[in-house]
């Protein structure tokens, strides 16, 4: 085969990359996966060493560990034998990578097994197989993502608390500023290099606005399928770190990283479409609640306290549902007709556009598994046909709470046997194994509070 032939896929890359590139050499290849964390693992190489059909490899291991990166033992053959992956290009995820100073491309890769057999562990695949359920029963499920997330000053010592930027004011970032216009022009530059840097990358944002926190910016993409959200979601997280980074920021998606302000969720819109007619199933042909949204509802009030790992997957997690300041977090499963109140909600749409808002969701998640784990309790909802509670009006009751602490989820998460056979059985217990591990590191560290008010008072 010609070295012409070798890179025919040139001329076939996205219109926003042709443009982004403007006649320039392209410099470098960027062969990424998402890794359980949500955080791009991968290999990168010269153009002329890339081909779409050239096999790349990564040992399976990066999936044995822990945010902090220590490896973790679990009960799995020849875990250390170091296997490899197969990564496969999947071409329409190729996009730019803005902020590189040459041209770059980054391209999203499938993981396979050497029988060319997807691995199961691999946050896309098990997305896929979430979606692959629905299609089996001709349905095609429909999501839009709502990210919020923090500008920061620049921290540096861990041991110093997170510090809201100071914008174009010369002021530190101030709280209850929500939908404020001149909030989000403060931190004006940040924001105009995000939308820079998404449509050099062909990605699209829906809306901004500035939130409840000092520094708060939530961005809206528009609805679509859930691999391709989700993969927005990935790119995006990695987009708006390095426009922050390029002015002299911290751009955070940790849940609470700052005491005194709100936490940051990652709300999920979720809908279904039948494949054949494109019609809402959540609505019938006279614009009524259909069954199928009543057991989508009942399934996710049912399992998602099942699923708390996937969705408040760190021990920080928590804290942004305890005593939240400023903010309409939710800390139950309840479900309303726009009720900001409850962690599932009804937001007002037409027929076409009836859908239920997750909005326990916290935007810490990897967006592949908090997507496949929202959505596969819908699923089982509908074919078990699980009847929800009864709307909730105004404030929620006790008995709705979801769990305060990752062990308590953990704990839940172990005895969640059609979650486990829905999502893989070797999955969930190696997820589980590497947040236990995770929460386990945490508890060994002795934290400023105690060494505060217990050095000497104890």
């Amino acid at each position: 085969m010609s070295q012409s032939d070798n890179n025919a896929w040139l001329e076939q890359l996205p219109e926003a990359f042709i443009a982004y590139r403007d006649g320039r050499k392209l410099d470098e290849v960027e062969c990424i996966v998402p890794d359980l964390n949500g955080m791009s693992r991968g290999k990168a190489m010269p153009v002329n060493r890339f081909s779409p059909d050239k096999p790349i490899f990564l040992p399976i291991s990066i999936f044995y560990q822990t945010i902090t990166g220590e490896d973790v033992e679990m009960d799995i053959e020849n875990q250390w034998a170091e296997t490899d992956m197969v990564l496969k290009a999947d071409m329409s995820t190729a996009m730019a990578v803005p902020w590189a100073k040459q041209p770059t491309l980054q391209v999203i890769h499938d993981l396979l097994d050497q029988n060319g057999e997807p691995i199961s562990c691999a946050p896309r695949n098990v997305l896929k197989r979430v979606i692959a359920m629905y299609r089996e029963h001709g349905w095609q499920p429909v999501v839009a993502p709502e990210l919020e997330f923090y500008l920061t000053q620049p921290n540096v010592d861990p041991n110093d608390p997170v510090e809201p930027p100071v914008g174009r004011t010369g002021r530190s970032g101030t709280a209850l500023q929500s939908y404020s216009m001149s909030a989000v022009d403060e931190y004006g530059p940040v924001i105009d290099t995000i939308y820079d840097y998404a449509e050099d990358a062909g990605l699209h944002i829906d809306s901004v606005i500035q939130e409840d926190g000092a520094g708060q910016v939530e961005f809206n993409l528009s609805h679509g399928d859930p691999l391709l959200l989700a993969d927005q979601v990935f790119y995006f997280k990695r987009i708006i770190k390095e426009a922050a980074l390029n002015n002299g920021m911290f751009a955070t998606f940790m849940a609470k990283p700052m005491r005194d302000q709100p936490g940051s969720a990652m709300h999920i819109h979720q809908s279904v479409v039948d494949i054949k007619t494109g019609q809402n199933i959540f609505s019938t042909a006279e614009g009524e609640e259909t069954d199928a949204f009543r057991w989508f509802i009942g399934g996710t009030q049912k399992y998602l306290i099942q699923v708390m790992p996937f969705i408040a997957p760190y021990v920080n997690s928590y804290r942004r549902f305890e005593s939240e300041t400023n903010s309409s977090a939710p800390t139950n499963m309840a479900w309303g007709y726009d009720n900001r109140a409850t962690g599932l909600r009804v937001p007002n749409a037409g027929a076409q556009d009836r859908r239920l808002e997750n909005r326990v969701v916290g935007v810490d998640t990897n967006p592949y598994l908090s997507i496949a784990a929202s959505l596969i309790c819908g699923y089982l909802g509908m074919v078990k046909q699980v009847e929800p509670d009864v709307p909730v009006e105004g404030e929620v009751e006790d008995k709705y709470q979801i769990p305060t602490t990752l062990e308590e989820s953990l704990r839940i998460f172990a005895r969640a046997e059609d979650i486990h056979d829905a999502l893989g059985e070797d999955f969930c217990k190696l997820f589980a194994a590497v947040k236990k591990e995770e929460w386990r590191q945490f508890h060994r560290e002795i934290s400023p509070w105690e060494r505060e008010y217990l050095l000497l008072n104890v």
